[in-house]
């Protein structure tokens, strides 16, 4: 990464530490989207890693991918995709616009490089996200190994949770033909009730109408997308075997492990450590990477596993694939260290092998 691609952030980083935390984000998202297309992108655009991997039926270009929650609405996909990123996946998306839970509703816990949000599924709403996706123009990009692109859906907060299912058809009606992988959230802390969907009946019945659903829409549009199931981090072994089973039961493509932790253990005594919502950075590291080799060890070794939670370095993201995720996703990290921590990441994983 050249000092160019560098001074950017670590000039823009003070300015957006300053600003309250959704402020900056919101910020720093309408300036990516801003310049994607302009010649300003070649402040932060970097070379990708080149480190391939076949995972699901996708060939993904490297190992490191964005975690959905930065790009709620799919507005900076193509900013995105010249971070050097492997993959990338935007939203939750919703069937209707919301707009999520009363601010504020963002934490920075900077000694311990962390995050609190309670956003709850804040985005504009199906119609709008598909249409920014069909803006994107990475697809049209020459190259034998293009970006891989992950749509992530969920449930108003509207819908009452025995109606769920019925938002997630929805979703994965509206995003089927434009997705490499969409991952299904059943994992997010701040809407009411949406982990009780990781429970025995409640998964086992929401991922039979997936299931069934996929081979329908397979059939229109000729092509079968894989499908991710994320889940928390704060499952216990036996609720973790059982998500195992599950996932195997109804034929789903893959798991991704983690999302944002309910647990104060790490933070307890820091400013804004007892706000609600979901805590994700560095504290989440051991907790999603536990969660991630009980996983590996219930699914056996080919079953394709999506690491994510507490990624702040190179070494960081080395123990995912060490625990057994086969590819990687940042967030937070991003938000701390900054672009760089993309080559960072992608350079150690494969220097690791």
């Amino acid at each position: 990464m050249s000092l160019l691609q560098k001074l950017p952030y670590a000039l823009a980083r003070p300015i957006l530490f300053g600003l309250d935390p959704e402020t900056a984000h919101e910020w720093a998202m309408a300036a990516l989207a801003r310049t994607q297309h302009t010649p300003l992108a070649l402040a932060y655009c970097a070379n990708r890693v080149s480190d391939p991997v076949e995972l699901a039926g996708l060939k993904f270009p490297n190992r490191v991918g964005l975690a959905a929650g930065l790009d709620k609405n799919a507005r900076c996909i193509d900013g995105l995709a010249g971070l050097g990123f492997g993959f990338v996946e935007v939203g939750t998306v919703t069937p209707k616009a919301q707009p999520g839970n009363p601010k504020p509703r963002m934490f920075r816990l900077t000694q311990a490089n962390a995050l609190i949000n309670r956003l709850g599924f804040n985005n504009d709403g199906l119609d709008a996200f598909i249409a920014n996706v069909q803006q994107s123009t990475f697809r049209q990009r020459k190259g034998a190994s293009p970006l891989l692109l992950g749509l992530n859906i969920g449930k108003n907060a509207a819908t009452p949770i025995e109606n769920a299912v019925d938002d997630y058809l929805i979703c994965l009606d509206g995003v089927y033909p434009h997705a490499d992988y969409v991952t299904v959230n059943i994992s997010s802390p701040n809407t009411k009730n949406l982990r009780a969907l990781q429970s025995d009946e409640a998964l086992d019945a929401l991922l039979s109408r997936i299931a069934e659903r996929r081979e329908t829409l397979s059939r229109q549009h000729g092509k079968r997308v894989p499908i991710f199931v994320k889940i928390a981090p704060d499952l216990d072994d036996a609720q973790v075997d059982v998500i195992a089973a599950t996932l195997k039961r109804h034929a789903m493509d893959g798991v991704v492990a983690t999302n944002t932790t309910l647990s104060r253990d790490a933070v307890k005594g820091m400013p804004h450590a007892e706000e609600a919502g979901g805590l994700s950075g560095a504290p989440v590291l051991a907790a999603s990477n536990r969660v991630i080799a009980q996983l590996r060890a219930a699914l056996g070794k080919t079953f394709p596993i999506i690491g994510v939670g507490g990624i702040m370095s190179g070494a960081d993201a080395v123990s995912k694939i060490q625990a057994g995720a086969d590819v990687v996703q940042i967030y937070t990290g991003l938000i701390y260290q900054g672009p760089e921590l993309v080559q960072q990441a992608a350079l150690a994983i494969k220097k690791s092998r």
